[in-house]
């Protein structure tokens, strides 16, 4: 229960945070070139293994998915906050947006040549992140692949760490240790990219990408 009430707590703070969010967040990968080489090459290895379907899991207002559209990917996006939802199709109306929750999607087996999971897991309470990750796998379908982002913590004496972020209580995560989870859910890593923090970056934390292929 009180889990449950932390994701719900998590999803109406996005509902309240949503116009802003979409305003601030909308041109962000103009001065991001690490994120665009990893969605590229993400994009890349969907194509390769036959360009099944993406799903961008916690697509926010949807600016991503719509980046992954001009690489040439057949891309849908999932939000839990109906706020989102409503402005990525706003933004973005050519585009598919559905409100979905992580722990559950409403997608069938095996049908994703895809996965992004762009800082989209790091309001999940620890316990509840492996359930996320199989799930992640059972859409996926064999050869397909994830790219999950996320911000690292300080080092592998701390697995998970709780930081202030500006919406919802937020994890940072030991990268061996997700992509540990990410092995026991059935997904093998292949790739990790890792961006230290910038000097005018609020946060001096790592982010990390891990991409991982189902076997």
């Amino acid at each position: 229960m009180v889990e449950h009430d932390v994701l719900t707590a998590t999803r109406e703070a996005y509902d309240a945070a949503a116009r802003t969010y979409a305003e601030l967040f909308c041109d962000e990968l103009r001065n991001r070139p690490l994120d665009r080489a990893m969605l590229g090459a993400f994009a890349e290895h969907v194509r390769a293994n036959g360009d099944g379907q993406v799903a961008d899991l916690g697509c926010g207002p949807g600016h991503i998915t719509a980046h992954l559209d001009t690489l040439g990917l057949s891309v849908f996006g999932v939000d839990a906050s109906s706020a989102m939802i409503e402005a990525a199709r706003h933004a973005h109306p050519d585009l598919r947006f559905d409100i979905g929750s992580m722990a559950a999607l409403d997608i069938a087996d095996g049908v994703l040549g895809g996965v992004l999971s762009r800082w989209s897991v790091i309001h999940t309470p620890p316990p509840e992140l492996p359930g996320i990750l199989a799930e992640f796998c059972r859409v996926l379908a064999p050869g397909g692949h994830l790219l999950i982002g996320f911000s690292a913590s300080e080092g592998p004496a701390h697995p998970t760490q709780v930081f202030d972020h500006a919406v919802a209580p937020a994890h940072r995560w030991w990268p061996d240790h997700l992509a540990a989870l990410l092995r026991t859910a059935g997904l093998a890593e292949t790739a990790r990219m890792v961006r230290e923090p910038q000097p005018a970056d609020r946060r001096q934390f790592k982010e990390v990408y891990l991409l991982a292929r189902k076997a």
